[in-house]
């Protein structure tokens, strides 16, 4: 019942925002075209998704597509601009994710949408379930950025919330996801996302111990 109110409090929220949130969705298409034309405004990104099944994740865009004479994408922190900086800064980045959500590929609350390779700081029996939820727009991990030091302390978080899932939890990040939103205190990527050390990867597939512990 509890996994149904869920579903069904995503459902009105997402068509609730989508309607709401068009223009503002549409006008930042537009920006986005303007200032970097060289491909499209939407960003997409295959990630883990519930039950381990992979999905495609939307958002708009928030860095160029420079890349050197290689034809290797520049670094991050170089295509990053400060229009770029305005679109996460005001998290209208992550607004597109709502499609993702009326798919049922997503839920506004739940443990970190993340890549593949990323998955392997986690024991395979973590995985499975970490996975048994659908990954949120925003969760218990992300309303304690900055307290991570390494994505393996990320994953925990993550764990934590699915062992402990209620709707009161649900709540308590919403509560505190609006707080950051309205006083435009999302950290800055390096705090928000470690990068991905090789050391952090589980040797132990079983255990999840790996050199860290």
């Amino acid at each position: 019942m509890k996994k149904i109110v869920k579903r069904f409090f995503d459902l009105m929220l997402a068509l609730i925002l989508f309607i709401s949130a068009s223009l503002l969705l549409l006008c930042g298409i537009i920006l986005v075209k303007v200032v970097s034309p060289e491909s499209s405004p939407i960003f997409k990104q295959e990630r883990v998704g519930y039950k381990n099944k992979l999905f495609t994740l939307y958002k708009l865009r928030s860095m160029t597509n420079e890349r050197d004479e290689n034809g290797e994408l520049l670094p991050n922190e170089v295509r990053l601009k400060k229009w770029g900086k305005i679109v996460r800064k005001t998290n209208t980045d992550e607004l597109f994710q709502i499609w993702n959500i009326l798919k049922g590929e997503m839920s506004f609350i739940g443990p970190r949408s993340i890549l593949a390779k990323e998955m392997l700081v986690m024991a395979e029996t973590e995985q499975q379930e970490r996975q048994s939820m659908r990954p949120g727009i925003t969760g218990w991990e992300a309303v304690h950025e900055g307290e991570s030091e390494n994505r393996r302390q990320m994953a925990e978080l993550d764990l934590y919330y699915v062992r402990n899932w209620n709707l009161k939890i649900d709540w308590v990040v919403f509560y505190k996801t609006i707080q950051i939103v309205i006083g435009f205190r999302r950290p800055e990527d390096s705090v928000r996302a470690p990068k991905m050390s090789d050391d952090q990867i589980c040797t132990d597939t079983k255990s999840g111990k790996n050199k860290l512990n």
